[in-house]
């Protein structure tokens, strides 16, 4: 496996006293697709949202490329925040801008860019991720399947290092979910980023990933490949694994 790009050491977090994050240690290794599980409230998108910024710590470290972020002086975190994209769960497009304007969006308020490398830079994106007959439409007048291309495109629009997803697949049905695992990993492998993902679509994500890790009590308690956690016998990991396989029985005959 690639050297680890993002390191987190014995990281903590407490919200209103309640401590969410109990000292996390984790390695992102560089290029693949880096998958995070758990429980639903363990902390897995707040565990994101330090990686990119949004939240800091109450202590411990994230590190890239082997440099902790608090030790870096403000240009260079800004230009590491510029190197990042996230694709948020709910996907944050707006609905007042078309699906040209979502996409630029990151463009014109990180970038210095003139209109004409803007508009180069998008359609490369809308003619990749095949949005040509949805450019100058509104999100609410597109499908949910759609508008996860849309969020897509936007976060790949920087070309940025690492993007961080965070349940991207929620809400899709079956075929449309395996289609969004599909497009990002094919993605990956076109434009060469390193993603760390969190997910609940078990097993199906595990197809598309490259490492695996457990969220439990606030502390990574397994970090493997899809192989090794499947075949495990840690309770922990077997208790969650068979509690996910009763989850979607239930999903499925209830629909």
């Amino acid at each position: 496996m690639n050297h680890a790009l993002i390191e987190i050491k014995n990281l903590r977090k407490s919200f209103q006293g309640q401590e969410v994050l109990r000292g996390v240690d984790l390695a992102v290794p560089e290029g693949g697709i880096t998958l995070i599980i758990g429980k639903s409230g363990e902390g897995k998108s707040v565990l994101l949202k330090h990686i990119v910024g949004l939240l800091r710590p109450d202590s411990g470290e994230i590190l890239f490329q082997g440099r902790s972020l608090t030790g870096m002086r403000r240009a260079e975190r800004g230009a590491l925040a510029r190197s990042m994209s996230f694709m948020f769960q709910n996907m944050a497009l707006f609905d007042s801008l078309t699906v040209f304007e979502n996409i630029a969006l990151p463009l014109r308020e990180k970038t210095r860019q003139g209109e004409k490398e803007i508009t180069a830079r998008v359609m490369d994106k809308i003619e990749r991720l095949e949005l040509g007959v949805v450019a100058g439409k509104y999100p609410s007048q597109i499908s949910g399947g759609m508008q996860k291309r849309v969020a897509l495109a936007r976060a790949l629009v920087t070309e940025p290092r690492v993007i961080l997803f965070d349940e991207p697949t929620t809400g899709l049905d079956p075929i449309r979910k395996n289609g969004v695992l599909s497009l990002i990993s094919q993605s990956r492998q076109t434009f060469g980023f390193t993603a760390l993902m969190v997910s609940h679509d078990i097993p199906d994500v595990f197809r598309i990933a490259a490492k695996v890790a457990l969220l439990d009590g606030g502390r990574i308690v397994f970090e493997g490949t899809p192989e090794e956690i499947l075949a495990t016998d840690m309770p922990v990991v077997t208790r969650f694994l068979a509690g996910q396989e009763e989850t979607e029985t239930d999903l499925e005959g209830a629909a």
